[in-house]
């Protein structure tokens, strides 16, 4: 799923950009959904700090009235979101050099003093643009997580991802345990099912467990548990094992 950022400080026109994105969605059928909207460039930091996004969708407007301008806050993102797709909203047009100076790649400039059926138009261009680049990117390259580590960011790839874990320590509270084949990552989180949405081959099997599905050696129905190519195993939730199974591709005889 494509995920999709509002960062604008005017009400208002918050709104109004909220309505045109979530109605291009429903009319087009996307697989898109506008996950944040707010006004202070520094919720957007805490969310992707929480939740990581590979090739999102992001609308700033660049003058946000905080320390932080769009186009700082867009320079931020992209040190998460390497993949990032910006679209600046402005009406000021002077500002727009600033683009240049800190070096940040836009896929449009959508200036608010047009005619709002212009605006609709270009932010729903933006978006069948975007989401286009976005499935040509899903079939053909690499997919990876993006995971802040102190001061670092690291992309780890999908295919080396086994599961994510809920941090089992109540004293690491949201804290998450990204495992592979070669060790573990800890990590800042939110609710581990979010995790899901990273990945068609991410599925959530239990409360605290979140599984590449890709990477599953064998599944045991009695004892609800899967074992991973590490020989790691997972307990499966009684309500999820049919959900999980399916997702496996299991059918009722197999």
């Amino acid at each position: 799923m494509m995920r999709i950022v509002i960062c604008e400080d005017i009400k208002q026109e918050r709104i109004g950009m909220e309505q045109t994105i979530n109605k291009y969605i429903l009319m087009e059928n996307y697989d898109m959904e506008l996950v944040l909207s707010v006004g202070d460039p520094i919720e957007v930091l805490d969310y992707l700090d929480k939740y990581p996004i590979t090739s999102g969708l992001y609308f700033l407007d660049v003058d946000l009235q905080c320390e932080m301008n769009g186009i700082e806050l867009a320079v931020r993102i992209k040190e998460v979101d390497t993949s990032a797709t910006i679209v600046f909203v402005t009406t000021y047009q002077e500002l727009m050099h600033l683009v240049f100076t800190y070096k940040v790649e836009a896929m449009d400039y959508i200036t608010k003093d047009r005619p709002i059926e212009e605006v609709r138009t270009r932010t729903a261009e933006c978006m069948q643009l975007a989401y286009k680049r976005y499935l040509d990117g899903k079939h053909s390259k690499t997919k990876y997580f993006p995971v802040k580590v102190g001061a670092q960011i690291l992309n780890i790839p999908h295919n080396q991802i086994l599961f994510f874990e809920t941090a089992p320590d109540p004293t690491r509270y949201k804290r998450v345990i990204l495992h592979t084949q070669t060790g573990q990552i800890e990590f800042r989180g939110g609710a581990i099912r979010e995790l899901e949405k990273i990945g068609d081959e991410f599925h959530c099997c239990h409360k605290s467990f979140v599984v590449n599905i890709t990477k599953v050696k064998r599944v045991d129905r009695e004892l609800r548990e899967v074992e991973m190519q590490n020989g790691d195993v997972i307990p499966i939730s009684t309500r999820k094992m049919s959900e999980f199974l399916k997702a496996l591709g299991y059918t009722s005889q197999s």
